[in-house]
């Protein structure tokens, strides 16, 4: 084995392995176990793998490969979404660039086209995928575009028709004239931006003051059919029932009283356009107002807005009437005004509300039972404050608008029959009307939002509406790993059609990670050139590196700042697992390896501790993947297996390995080492699956794959305690007897001569039954051990008493000038405590504190502290030297 870890020899080696064997697959359960299921947020056909996937994707592999190792029926099932907007793009933007459309193919060969380009692109992130090491049961890989998938769509908007929970109406919807698409309420996303408020007078019909109303969108105004005022409203009640003149437009409208006016919002009255705001909308509707569409589906203005501005964008058209609204005294004043602009989430293209039939889901009837099941534990949220995010929505949840004006996704499976008007849904495409007998049949052209298949992701994907053997094993499934922006699109939807269509939870955990950052805080993205290409740092530093990198910096629900340099602890440790590896592979024969732990009688204090210790990091990790605090998790397998098995126990083991021991004591030793390290790697093997694969497969001879591998209960190591908390005592003489020669400088190859004396005979035999160990690792060519009442030596200069009253000394005689020694230490205190009493004076002066930049203050405040803990050590090596 090479000293440094060559991830390039072993990921692609293994992985292939793996997918031959056919290991991802659900294997039968062990005894008392049973399935445990994931099913991956399925990532966008058009997806590029990027940082947020790597985490989320490692979360979920980190969990499916512990559960696989404890004997659980495992199924991560994988797959990706048809992704409407996005790929339909992709192929419209291809079109274009070759002087086409959509329209001059036609729908059916636009829709070819589509297909085309996703068997040649759409494989790109599962491939990717496979590079992190997910372990998903390939052979099982869906699409929600798929026949099974296609067929459970169907089946359930069929069944939501029938019992009045889909319907169509004309409503104002979130419009996309990028995309020229309706959107849900959940696939806006706002901004704030600096923009104005134009306030206009509207005059009043036989002359008079009239009303000045303020408004964000002036271009609007052009459609307006009202003014509303509050009906209370003093200032204005005068002119309720009135009309005004529109100007621009030189047309009367009402002035009418509605409780929806915000009289503190401006002027106290707004202008009413119908069909280009939800409010005002809303409005129209109950005082029964015209609703002209004065902007059309590509976001230009329209006949309706009139002669002047028929054929501007939105953006030239307010321009061109705030100039004409001038010219003619309408315009009053303008006013700086911040609001949030609503965007597409696909394009960000600036959305409007715009006036159209759609399909909708009637979702309050489908609320209620997912209200109950996170209120009565059923269902469980990580962190626990994403309950009343999740709450919140659904007891304020507005219907759900379905369609899509696109031609690739699912269609709408309605047919309107042109003889008699008479539409229904349909599971099956119909050849005749039932209500006629016509066979005049057209279906409806908009597809289905892309969320409408994924909402039954957990059931669809095992088969349903059949009732498969796959169904009945893995549904419900257990946990969903995810991110927080997607909590209404797809979480809270996929547990109402959990417990509509299959009258039971979709899954009983669902951990919201946080959202990768650089490390000034921004997201991860293409256009601000933050956001590194996984597969880059893959060939750089190997997926185990990445994955154990990215888990170590990522706490419980919190956003994680991620920078190339924290990749670093992934390859350090990477290399510390191979040589540990190497050094135990390499000194111990293949006779001891798989053997059992070595019976008690053979063990001594550090074999015991070692036991304990990784017994305690076992329970600990175990636990802490299952409250899904990954990072902690990875901090205790990192403890464990670099600070305990490798600085101590490892270092330890070295004299009995090296021969300086008695044959059966070695032999025990290089067995509990095998065994440790078996389960080190076991433990390990979650987040860093391909070397500790790859070591696996040379510590035993021939083995099955360590990722099933029998996982061993260990927690019968918990016995240890009382020898391990002995031997910690072991440790800390020894690491005072370390800091001693450091302090001192003495070189680490230079042996010394020791004196350790115990108050009491208990500690004397403990250090005594642990003195190869402290001559070994504390590098001492003579060790006295002896009680505190013995008389120590003049020559022996360095003293230090542990924390457990034990007396530890160094005899410096002929190896330190002392004398020499002393006066630098002295002038080193005195110097280092003339550079503290600067920093203490300027943190007390109330101006520099006041006045000084944060930055330079914080610095100040670091320089104190690590002056201090200099001065310190250095006055503990002084008290060593001089002996009183």
């Amino acid at each position: 084995m090479k000293h440094e870890y060559d991830p390039s020899l072993t990921e692609t080696k293994w992985y292939a392995e793996w997918q031959k064997s056919g290991l991802f697959r659900p294997r039968p359960p062990s005894s008392g176990k049973e399935s445990f299921t994931i099913v991956i947020p399925p990532p966008n056909v058009t997806g590029i793998l990027h940082i947020g996937h790597v985490l989320n994707n490692t979360l979920q592999d980190i969990l499916i490969r512990f559960k696989r190792i404890q004997g659980f029926q495992t199924l991560w099932l994988p797959g990706t979404d048809h992704a409407g907007i996005a790929t339909q793009n992709k192929v419209e933007q291809r079109l274009a660039s070759e002087g086409k459309s959509k329209h001059d193919l036609g729908r059916d060969a636009f829709i070819e086209q589509v297909w085309e380009w996703k068997k040649k692109h759409g494989g790109i992130i599962i491939e990717q995928l496979k590079r992190l090491g997910c372990s998903c049961d390939w052979d099982r890989e869906r699409f929600t575009l798929d026949p099974g998938l296609s067929r459970a769509v169907r089946e359930v908007f069929t069944r939501l028709f029938e019992k009045d929970l889909i319907y169509k109406g004309k409503y104002i919807v979130n419009w996309c004239p990028r995309c020229v698409t309706a959107l849900s309420d959940e696939e806006v996303n706002f901004r704030n931006e600096k923009s104005h408020l134009w306030y206009i007078h509207y005059p009043i019909e036989h002359g008079g003051k009239g009303v000045v109303v303020a408004t964000t969108r002036p271009e609007t105004m052009l459609g307006d059919t009202a003014v509303a005022v509050h009906p209370d409203d003093d200032r204005y009640r005068h002119l309720i029932g009135q009309n005004v003149l529109l100007p621009l437009k030189n047309i009367l409208i009402p002035v009418i009283a509605d409780e929806m006016v915000d009289r503190a919002f401006g002027t106290g009255a707004v202008k009413i356009t119908p069909a280009h705001d939800p409010n005002d909308f809303e409005a129209g509707r109950r005082h029964n107002l015209d609703m002209p569409i004065v902007i059309d589906e590509h976001g230009k203005m329209n006949a309706n807005a009139g002669p002047a501005y028929n054929g501007m964008t939105r953006e030239a058209c307010r321009k061109q009437v705030i100039i004409d609204l001038e010219k003619g005294g309408f315009l009053v004043k303008t006013e700086p005004h911040e609001h949030a602009v609503g965007l597409c989430y696909r394009c960000e293209c600036v959305v409007e509300p715009y006036l159209s039939s759609q399909w909708f889901v009637r979702m309050q009837p489908l609320a209620q039972r997912a209200i109950d099941v996170a209120q009565n534990g059923e269902i469980v949220f990580y962190p626990d404050r994403w309950t009343k995010v999740y709450l919140h929505w659904l007891e304020n949840i507005r219907d759900w608008c379905i369609s899509r004006q696109l031609w690739w996704g699912h269609r709408i499976p309605v047919w309107t029959c042109e003889s008699c008007g008479h539409y229904q849904a349909y599971r099956e495409d119909p050849e005749t009307c039932p209500a006629c007998g016509s066979s005049r049949l057209i279906q409806d052209p908009d597809v289905l939002d892309t969320w409408f298949s994924s909402w039954l992701w957990p059931f669809s994907t095992l088969g349903w509406p059949d009732e498969t053997d796959d169904l009945k094993t893995f549904y419900p499934t257990d946990t969903l790993i995810t991110a927080p922006e997607i909590i209404f699109f797809w979480v809270a939807r996929m547990i109402m059609a959990g417990l509509e269509f299959m009258d039971t939870i979709p899954f009983k955990k669902i951990y919201l990670h946080g959202t990768v950052r650089d490390p000034i805080g921004r997201k991860m993205s293409k256009s601000l050139g933050n956001s590194p290409d996984p597969l880059d740092i893959i060939d750089k530093y190997g997926a185990d590196a990445l994955r154990f990198s990215i888990v170590m910096i990522s706490p419980r629900g919190s956003d994680i700042f991620f920078s190339e340099d924290s990749l670093n602890a992934g390859r350090t440790f990477a290399n510390k697992i191979q040589n540990a590896a190497r050094l135990i592979i390499s000194n111990c024969p293949q006779s001891i390896q798989g053997n059992a732990f070595p019976h008690s009688d053979t063990l001594r204090y550090a074999d015991r501790w070692i036991l304990y210790r990784m017994a305690i990091a076992a329970d600990e990790m175990m636990n802490q993947l299952e409250e899904f605090r990954f990072n902690d998790a990875a901090v205790t397998i990192h403890r464990f297996f670099w600070h305990e098995f490798c600085d101590w126990y490892l270092e330890i083991a070295k004299a009995a390995i090296y021969d300086k021991t008695t044959p059966e004591h070695k032999a025990s030793v290089q067995t509990n080492l095998v065994n440790c390290l078996a389960t080190g790697l076991q433990l390990l093997h979650p987040f860093m699956p391909f070397i500790t694969e790859d070591i696996w497969n040379t510590l035993f001879v021939n083995p099955i794959s360590i990722m099933i591998s029998p996982w061993q209960d260990i927690s019968h190591f918990l016995k240890f305690k009382t020898e391990a908390d002995s031997f910690e005592i072991v440790q800390r003489t020894i690491i005072h007897l370390r800091t001693m020669r450091a302090e001192i400088g003495i070189p680490p190859g230079k042996e010394l001569h020791g004196i350790i004396a115990a108050p009491n005979a208990e500690l004397l035999g403990l250090l005594e039954s642990n003195r190869q160990d402290i001559v070994f690792l504390a590098r001492l060519g003579q060790l006295d051990i002896n009680t505190t009442e013995t008389v120590v030596p003049p020559s022996i200069r360095s003293t230090s008493l542990t924390e457990d009253g034990i007396d530890v000394y160094l005899d410096l005689e002929g190896i330190v000038d002392v004398p020499g020694e002393v006066a630098r230490l002295q002038k080193e205190i005195q110097k280092t405590g003339d550079e503290l009493k600067k920093v203490i004076g300027k943190l007390s002066n109330a101006s520099f504190m006041d006045k000084a930049p944060e930055d330079v203050v914080e610095k100040t405040r670091r320089i104190h502290l690590e002056l201090s803990g200099k001065l310190e050590k250095l006055t503990e090596a002084l008290a060593r030297l001089i002996r009183s």
